[in-house]
């Protein structure tokens, strides 16, 4: 058995030419979805992000302003930023590109955004509100939130299953959790303390296996259940310059469906990015999209 593979790329597409539509019917009743993002430094991979996050956010025709500061700025001058753009009407959407320099306070600059502004859905007032489940419009972080689009999508079934999360960072293992619970499915959530005999057996168990901790190979072939599904978010780079994820290429062979890397989550995350910019901007002014 050959596991099919899960095409982010052109799931991604079909979500855009969505988002497309919802942000022309905004901007007829004037309202310009806005998306503001800070990048402190020169991180060669956030570099890239946010390149790629400029580059659709202009295809979407937002009003997208991206502000590059230089490693040298302080605290004082990052949250000035953020405290500009929670009062401009036009911003609809903040997002602060992770990781900032060593001298800089992330925790700080979170709680500094404007819950209703904070599109990666990090904020401690978002995160309870996901937490419990609260039935309001609140944003969600982006690559977890794809990845719910990726398994509806592909008619996964998640209510009943049993998930195992493998990774707990508050960007996506935390909120991958809370997501899947709010769908009913049976969580485990393992991380680097979890011994690797109980990760294998908690693996083999697991109907949906979702990977993202930045360790090539953390999931091999014989740790896959027979027809599971398995999301690999992981980005590593290889000794040859190629990317590669958390999963062995050989896990493949046993699963059912399997997200590849590259071209598997990493499109869904700038592609709910610009989805949830255009929901933040409706649902600030009062609009449904």
């Amino acid at each position: 058995m050959t596991a099919k593979l899960i095409d982010g790329r052109a799931i991604a597409k079909r979500l855009n030419e969505t988002t497309a539509k919802q942000s022309l019917a905004l901007t007829s009743q004037g309202v310009i979805p806005g998306l503001a993002v800070i990048m402190v430094g020169d991180d060669p991979a956030s570099a890239i992000y946010v390149r790629n996050k400029e580059r659709q956010a202009g295809k979407l025709q937002f009003n997208s302003v991206v502000k590059k500061l230089p490693t040298t700025t302080t605290q004082t001058e990052l949250l000035a930023l953020v405290a500009r753009y929670n009062q401009d009407p036009e911003i609809h959407a903040i997002l602060v590109q992770s990781p900032l320099p060593d001298h800089l306070d992330e925790e700080e600059v979170v709680q500094a955004i404007n819950p209703v502004k904070d599109v990666d859905g990090l904020h401690p007032i978002n995160l309870g509100r996901l937490f419990g489940n609260v039935g309001l419009h609140y944003p969600v972080a982006c690559t977890p939130k794809g990845i719910m689009t990726m398994l509806h999508d592909q008619k996964i079934n998640i209510s009943g299953q049993h998930v195992l999360m493998i990774g707990r960072s508050r960007l996506v293992g935390k909120p991958m959790v809370a997501l899947l619970n709010n769908e009913n499915a049976t969580v485990t959530l393992a991380h680097r303390h979890t011994g690797a005999d109980e990760l294998t057996a908690l693996s083999k168990m697991a109907d949906i296996v979702i990977v993202a901790v930045g360790q090539p190979n953390i999931v091999t072939a014989n740790m896959v259940k027979p027809g599971a599904t398995i999301i690999d978010v992981g980005m590593n780079r290889k000794a040859d310059g190629k990317l590669t994820g958390d999963v062995a290429d050989t896990a493949i062979e046993v699963a059912g469906y399997i997200t590849p890397v590259p071209g598997g989550v990493g499109p869904m995350t700038i592609a709910t990015l610009m989805q949830q910019t255009v929901q933040l901007a409706a649902w600030q002014n009062g609009l449904e999209v």
